[in-house]
């Protein structure tokens, strides 16, 4: 008996560790892709969900960094005799491992929904008590992705029903993002790091710049957490609003470029298949992107505010560092900013090792616009952004 105690106090603590632990390097930089929510809520189908894969195959946002194509809910009706989940006939007559298996033909990854809860949020059937037949079929089905809700959930802890489904998709044995849609409700971002690889930080996004749930709230909510985003395991603001009605086209780039300073993942929300050139230069700017898939991860602070303009700054692992100039105001607003006196700031160099001279790339127009041995000089609109590179020289 002394010999067999120890051994399975060891082997208990390797399966709990083992099922304490995500896969790792599965989502190193934020997530890039699509979601059928924003746009099409319910109006789901086969056909529909190919066309994105087809669009995004492309018109260069594949090329750019979008791997996943996110079914959202409503693709589920019911669940057969023995629990397994069964998805809507009608508007997937195929099945869902024929249209995961044709994006996977596209070089692409799918994306699909459920939820913690008893029910969806539009009452389909959650996961609740089927977690480990739901993590079999996402297994089978060639699932690379799980957006999992907290609706119908009343009385139930988030992080136990989280870790349930954690658990089972590991006992499924196929590698899968697991991406926890909580909300924010019971602060994931200080535990959901070993269940998740992101985790929502707010409630739904909407197709505003301003007010309640829109693109500056998010954002604001955003950066009182910076310090717990890191690679593979990321604060997620919610889908993006790029492109869709109620938005101007300013303040879709505006949208975007936060984003991509926040480190946030980037799965956008539009129609793909109808999409304004503009808009569709604006999800693809390598730039851009690059600033928000950087390796370090890390989130942007803010830097100084000076006559309504904010200068939010992010340390990039190359030695250069990104800066978002934003404009809140509804008016357009002069801008003269003395960089070199925030670069040589003791307080920022104690934390942050950087140069006292760099080149300035606005990223958005994609030319150099001076050095930080002058002041930057120029206007931005109202709900506008000059977003910058500071490169070293």
């Amino acid at each position: 008996m002394q010999i067999r105690y120890p051994v399975l106090i060891l082997l208990t603590f390797i399966s709990l560790f083992t099922f304490a632990q995500k896969y790792p390097g599965l989502a190193p930089t934020p997530p890039m892709g699509w979601n059928s929510w924003n746009i099409f809520h319910c109006d789901i189908d086969e056909a529909k969900i190919k066309q994105m894969a087809d669009a995004m195959d492309t018109n260069g946002m594949k090329n750019a960094g979008y791997q996943y194509v996110v079914i959202d809910d409503c693709w589920q009706v019911s669940r057969d005799k023995d629990g397994y989940v069964i998805a809507d006939p009608v508007r997937f007559p195929s099945g869902i491992k024929a249209l995961a298996d044709y994006i996977h033909s596209k070089g692409l990854k799918f994306g699909i929904y459920s939820c913690a809860g008893l029910l969806t949020c539009q009452k389909r059937p959650g996961g609740a008590g089927y977690e480990d037949k739901d993590a079999q079929r996402y297994a089978e089905w060639g699932v690379d992705y799980l957006k999992y809700d907290w609706c119908n959930s009343k009385g139930m802890d988030s992080k136990v029903q989280y870790s349930r489904m954690r658990d089972a998709l590991h006992k499924a044995g196929r590698p899968i993002v697991f991406s926890l849609c909580e909300w924010g409700s019971t602060k994931p971002w200080k535990w959901a790091d070993t269940v998740g690889h992101l985790w929502r930080t707010t409630g739904d996004i909407r197709p505003r710049f301003e007010q309640h749930h829109g693109v500056l709230a998010l954002f604001d909510a955003q950066s009182k957490i910076r310090k717990y985003n890191q690679p593979d395991a990321w604060n997620d603001p919610d889908m993006l609003e790029v492109g869709n009605t109620g938005l101007s086209y300013t303040e879709s780039k505006a949208h975007f470029t936060l984003w991509c300073m926040m480190a946030a993942p980037l799965m956008s929300g539009n129609d793909l298949r109808a999409m304004n050139p503009d808009i569709l230069k604006t999800l693809t700017n390598k730039l851009a992107i690059s600033v928000d898939q950087d390796k370090l991860g890390l989130q942007c602070f803010l830097w100084k505010k000076q006559k309504g303009i904010e200068a939010w700054v992010k340390p990039l692992s190359d030695g250069n560092l990104a800066v978002c100039f934003l404009n809140r105001g509804n008016d357009t607003r002069s801008l003269d900013f003395n960089m070199q006196a925030v670069l040589t700031d003791p307080d920022f160099k104690k934390t942050y090792t950087i140069d006292a001279n760099y080149t300035i790339f606005d990223i958005w127009n994609k030319r150099e616009i001076g050095t930080t041995a002058k002041n930057v000089t120029t206007t931005i609109a109202g709900h506008d952004v000059l977003f910058v590179l500071l490169k070293k020289k």
